[in-house]
């Protein structure tokens, strides 16, 4: 229980010192057929007390329902927060909740892509970056217009934001090919929200909020300020741990006017992230040492592939001979952040989050988005101008398949529906991108000992294929804006080139022909000065990669 002043927050009380209510009160104000507005990247910052209760509501009343939902990227991980109110849905067979959503990411909620998959609501996408965008400029009554999406399966010319019929068919939300100078933009809208569901570590009794000890900003006031933007300004309600008797102003992030309600949560809805229920060193107010962390362990694989991603990082740091700034995506990239902070070279490294995080070990799976001893968090529409207009010096991402000419797909396949995510906006504005992933998927053995790869079972999947099945990443215009592009899997690595892919580099214990070349549906040129990849990757402990970093600055 959470008390303030003596009272219990969870009795029977419809209003208390004004804003603070209890939850049944807070949500009854939410109408049938609204917009509503969650915050969220997977359960970090997301308001799962609220929405748990929102739904309880509609199953004990019948009301509301037939919502749309809007999201800066994911209020859910799996069989959580909105997840599991899709799974209680496709269980009970009744669909009359929600109406539709537009979610950037579905990739960690398996109930959700299935209420897509099976056509039971409509379903739109935008990128992230463009979510946080959109919903800045609905509060400020401007468009959102911009280059990201061009040439992929976001551009109308190919699928647009619709992931399935229902969304083809009634187009609540609509991507719009625009000529500016004679240069082509896309024009992304969506409903503007009437209601917000937020979430804060506490406030004040005058609603003042604050998110120190959450693990990200996200779009927290984004969404506020949409919400009550003109016309028809809506309400907004926030979900909070405790409320506190002062809080700093310079340590407001959503002004108390700008809420409606304020409701006490339990604890256990209001976990830093999905496996994290608090950390002092995800928020900020406890920093790890190197000393606290675990050396690199014997390499698989994947530790392979990410430590090659590192490898790529020191080398452009040597290139630029000064320090640099990069994004880690979601999957195997996302590993490099610990060795970058094993090998002692964050301060050369600067890693960033979608999320907002920058330095500190990135963590993965469901809690992506959060990181570990972070030395600044900002919130996640800045972190995206970061992106999109190549503040950063490189990206690695992740990848599902590889085409020809160099076109990725990141993650769609026909019973997969994951959304866009952050991809197409780093893949758009970072000047150096290193795709990073399996060469093969699917149930594998792949040996990394004694300084080589040995393949005891290949994956049967193939990624590198004739037509991937969605561009996220369309090549021609990669090269057209001057990007350094590079393909680094266990076995082989690839660069992007005018002619298509050129194979530079081979793992030790690698057959070229037999592993490489037969385990692709085209081939690919192959340089004339093809070389080994570099033993360290496959070494066990440390690469050694302080000093290379030192003595590059130093010049």
């Amino acid at each position: 229980m959470h008390f303030y002043k003596g009272i219990n927050f969870y009795d029977s009380s419809v209003l208390i010192m004004g804003k603070i209510m209890n939850v049944d009160g807070a949500l009854g104000c939410v109408n049938d057929g609204s917009v509503i507005a969650i915050s969220g990247f997977n359960i970090a910052a997301t308001p799962e007390y609220l929405i748990l209760k929102l739904y309880d509501r509609y199953r004990d009343t019948g009301h509301p329902r037939d919502l749309f939902i809007v999201a800066d990227t994911l209020p859910a991980a799996r069989e959580r927060a909105l997840d599991f109110v899709a799974k209680s849905m496709i269980k009970s067979g009744d669909f009359d909740f929600i109406r539709g959503f537009m979610l950037p990411f579905l990739g960690v909620a398996p109930w959700l892509q299935r209420l897509v998959i099976e056509n039971r609501v409509e379903a739109y996408s935008f990128p992230i970056g463009v979510a946080t965008k959109w919903l800045r400029n609905v509060a400020s009554g401007t468009p959102t217009i911009t280059k990201v999406g061009l040439g992929t399966f976001l551009d109308p010319r190919q699928d647009g934001i619709y992931l399935n019929d229902l969304a083809r068919k009634g187009k609540k939300c609509k991507v719009e090919l625009v000529s500016i100078n004679g240069d082509e933009y896309l024009l992304y809208d969506c409903l503007k929200p009437n209601v917000g569901l937020i979430r804060g570590s506490a406030t004040d009794e005058f609603g003042n909020l604050t998110m120190s000890e959450e693990a990200i900003y996200g779009s927290v006031l984004a969404i506020a300020q949409a919400v009550k933007a003109q016309p028809n300004p809506g309400v907004v309600i926030a979900q909070v741990l405790y409320v506190s008797r002062f809080v700093n102003p310079r340590d407001v992030h959503v002004p108390g006017p700008l809420i409606d309600y304020i409701v006490i949560s339990p604890p256990e809805y209001h976990m830093q992230s999905a496996s994290v229920r608090y950390d002092p060193s995800v928020c900020g107010r406890f920093m790890l040492s190197n000393a606290c962390l675990p050396d690199n362990d014997v390499p698989d694989f994947e530790s392979v592939i990410a430590r090659r991603i590192v490898l790529e990082f020191v080398n452009l740091v040597e290139r630029l001979g000064k320090p640099i700034t990069i994004n880690l995506g979601i999957g195997i990239p996302a590993l490099a952040a610990r060795i970058i902070k094993n090998e002692g070279i964050d301060d050369y490294i600067n890693t960033t989050v979608e999320s907002g995080p920058w330095n500190g070990i990135a963590l993965g799976s469901d809690d992506f988005g959060v990181a570990v001893s972070p030395r600044a968090i900002i919130p996640m529409p800045d972190q995206f101008i970061m992106y999109e207009g190549g503040i950063i010096d490189a990206a690695s991402l992740g990848f599902m398949q590889v085409g020809p000419k160099g076109d990725v797909n990141p993650s769609f396949l026909p019973e997969r529906v994951t959304g866009p995510g952050g991809f197409p906006v780093i893949a758009h504005g970072s000047p150096r991108l290193y795709f990073a992933g399996a060469f093969t998927a699917g149930n594998r053995d792949i040996i990394v000992k004694n300084g080589k790869i040995t393949i005891a079972r290949d994956g049967p999947i193939l990624k590198f294929v004739r037509k991937p099945y969605k561009i996220g990443f369309n090549a021609e215009f990669g090269l057209k804006t001057g990007k350094e592009v590079m393909y680094i899997t266990e076995r082989a690595v690839f660069k992007l080139t005018s002619e298509g892919l050129l194979l530079e580099e081979y793992a030790p214990g690698i057959d070229v022909e037999k592993d490489v070349l037969a385990k692709m549906e085209f081939k690919p040129m192959v340089s004339r000065h093809m070389r080994p990849m570099d033993n360290v990757v496959f070494r066990e402990g440390s690469m050694g990669l302080l000093d290379v970093v030192r003595n590059a600055i130093r010049r």
